[in-house]
């Protein structure tokens, strides 16, 4: 039976204690739980919405460096930033986020940090103060895909007040 398993590659569980076996079971359900977020951690789009402070401009083109402060949600690294007011375009990706000079992973509601937001070569002729400014307020790229990674695989790591940002967002992008 072991060995039609290993063939089938179904996972046996042995343990002559029935509390090491659950514990057994349940490390492995960690772990694939762990596998699945790492294979969709590029999917999960985390909602954001950012004020961009116009004193703190400090290279108007690829790559954008600016000072901001999240009005709404989570940013992280990775995170594709769009302007809704301006037929949605994407200025980029976050590439880095700075808080007190030190590089950080995840910024919150309430944050002032400084945001480099790397360019594609498509979106290379993008430069702030001809498609946007800080007047306009910058917004994570939310798809339905991504909702759905969030709901599936990152719950955790949503807040109640993130859960809300993502309906107001939905309406935004038509989702």
């Amino acid at each position: 039976a072991i060995k039609q398993a290993k063939e089938d590659d179904v996972q046996v569980f042995t343990a002559d204690i029935i509390y090491h076996l659950f514990d057994k079971f349940t490390d492995y359900m960690k772990k694939v739980e762990e596998s699945k977020k790492t294979e969709t951690r590029a999917q999960a789009v985390f909602p954001v919405i950012l004020q961009i402070d116009k004193q703190y401009v400090f290279h108007k083109s690829d790559p954008f460096v600016f000072g901001c402060n999240v009005v709404s949600g989570q940013l992280r690294i990775g995170t594709p930033i769009c302007v809704p007011e301006k037929d949605n375009i994407t200025i980029g990706h976050v590439g880095g986020i700075e808080k007190d000079h030190k590089p950080i992973q995840v910024a919150r509601r309430g944050d002032t940090v400084c945001v480099k937001v790397e360019q594609n070569t498509a979106q290379t002729h993008i430069t702030y103060g001809r498609h946007f400014d800080h007047t306009n307020q910058l917004y994570s790229l939310i798809t339905r895909q991504s909702i759905d990674t969030l709901k599936e695989h990152f719950k955790d790591e949503m807040q109640k007040a993130d859960w809300e940002l993502i309906i107001a967002m939905k309406k935004v992008f038509n989702i």
